[in-house]
């Protein structure tokens, strides 16, 4: 333990001539940034819990399929726009057996990443009605997505659903749509930073007030199918992964590669559009568009305007992923346990060394254990957290950054943090129990 604690003079300097002014408040790419210029800096390897990155290996049906579409010379050929037609069919096949809800073939559209599918559901979905002004975000969330909306001149509002669930969830949800100001609505589940998993009943009054008040609901299924308090990974049998599709015609599902696959480095995600939405036309998207037409603007336009489209043999690697998850020779989910197993270790670490779990709870449940936990530490704001637990070489981001009411709270991520860590995670947060005395 020699290394830590690290100076706190070092790190604020390395902050500040690295441009940024404060790490309590700053992105998660900034704080990846920082730790990296710390590491060099000092030699110190940091237990880094800041950044969603996998931490299992690429699975090789993918790998193989990529490879044999190279080498039948797919490098050299513009890919489809809308995408190519096994991977369309697979992902379609996907929904279905997975969530039981129907998409045809037509609306599951490859992106570059679930980041470039947001920015084509806003591109369009916020442009559909002038008389409206923006998205809502079910909070706490990515923080990338307002981002893109900022970006994009677009307005935006969120509340921390963690105070309004259940029941709780219908007053406030209403509060915000009853503005007829609304273009559309965002959610992750599970949630991204909390954990949280809405339920049938949230998902519920979600589909049935969007439908009430013309609202386009992006549903962000990034952790797909990794609530490991169910199984929701056997092909074509309930119970199926919980979704809003239920319950409205007008949504838009985001589904990553990037976790449930490993395969962020390859950046592919699917755009799932309603068989309603795509085929419903919208006057008011003739001001950007060349058709009224939302799929059509969609791919046509928004997607063709960010992109010539997806990289080819990824997306012949990803249609191969799907097949063997869809024909049942590929069980996903016994990889990705790993994480929740770590985050039940991880947790009980910070807990024993006087931390509390921010989100601690899903309704009348224990919170399940995966990708994600909150943490905080008595008499401490989010933003000194960061900057303390820097300095023991241990990382994270604020939960204000994710829209997030805690203010005391980080997010942790465990996929980067190996088995192998565990030992010096314990010693450091012993360490800075003791030099941080409740």
């Amino acid at each position: 333990m020699k290394e830590v604690p690290i100076s706190y003079e070092l790190i604020m300097t390395l902050a500040r001539t690295n441009d940024i002014p404060s790490p309590g408040a700053s992105s998660i790419r900034e704080i990846v940034h920082l730790v990296n210029k710390i590491e060099e800096e000092t030699g110190v390897k940091f237990i880094r819990m800041e950044m969603g990155v996998p931490g299992l290996p690429a699975n090789q049906i993918g790998i193989d399929a990529e490879i044999a579409a190279l080498k039948r010379g797919v490098a050299s050929v513009y890919p489809d726009i809308s995408g190519i037609e096994p991977l369309k069919n697979e992902t379609s096949r996907f929904i279905k057996l997975f969530l039981d809800i129907d998409i045809k073939p037509q609306g599951c559209i490859p992106t570059v990443g679930s980041m470039m599918a947001a920015m084509v559901s806003f591109l369009v979905a916020n442009r559909n009605d002038r008389t409206k002004e923006g998205s809502l975000f079910i909070d706490p969330g990515f923080p990338v997505q307002k981002q893109q909306v900022k970006m994009l001149g677009h307005d935006c509002c969120s509340f921390d659903i963690y105070n309004y669930r259940g029941k709780k969830l219908r007053a406030k949800l209403e509060s915000y749509l009853k503005t007829k100001k609304i273009s559309s609505l965002l959610f992750s589940n599970p949630n991204n930073p909390s954990w949280i998993c809405l339920t049938e009943d949230e998902l519920a009054i979600i589909g049935e007030l969007s439908k009430k008040y013309d609202v386009i609901v992006i549903e962000d299924l990034a952790y797909f199918g990794m609530d490991f308090r169910k199984d929701y990974s056997k092909p074509g049998k309930p119970p199926f992964q919980p979704t809003v599709a239920r319950y409205t015609d007008e949504y838009i599902m985001l589904i990553s590669s990037s976790k449930i696959f490993s395969y962020a480095g390859q950046r592919i995600g699917m755009m799932a559009i309603s068989d309603h939405l795509f085929d419903r036309s919208y006057p008011d998207l003739l001001r950007y568009y060349s058709t009224d037409k939302f799929g059509h603007s969609a791919i046509f336009g928004a997607l063709y305007g960010l992109s010539a489209g997806v990289s080819h043999s990824v997306q012949f690697g990803l249609a191969a992923l799907l097949k063997a998850v869809n024909d049942g020779t590929y069980k996903y989910r016994d990889d990705l346990l790993e994480y929740g197993e770590k985050a039940r270790e991880m947790k009980k670490m910070f807990v024993s060394n006087g931390f509390r779990i921010v989100y601690d709870r899903d309704l009348d449940e224990p919170l399940a254990d995966g990708f994600y936990f909150t943490i905080a530490y008595p008499g401490m704001s989010g933003s000194n957290l960061i900057e303390q637990l820097l300095c023991y070489g241990i990382s994270a981001i604020s939960l204000l950054t994710t829209g997030s009411d805690r203010p005391d709270g980080l997010r942790a991520c465990v996929s980067q943090v190996p088995r192998e860590q565990f030992s010096d995670l314990a010693l450091r947060l012993k360490k800075f129990s003791e030099d941080h005395p409740v």
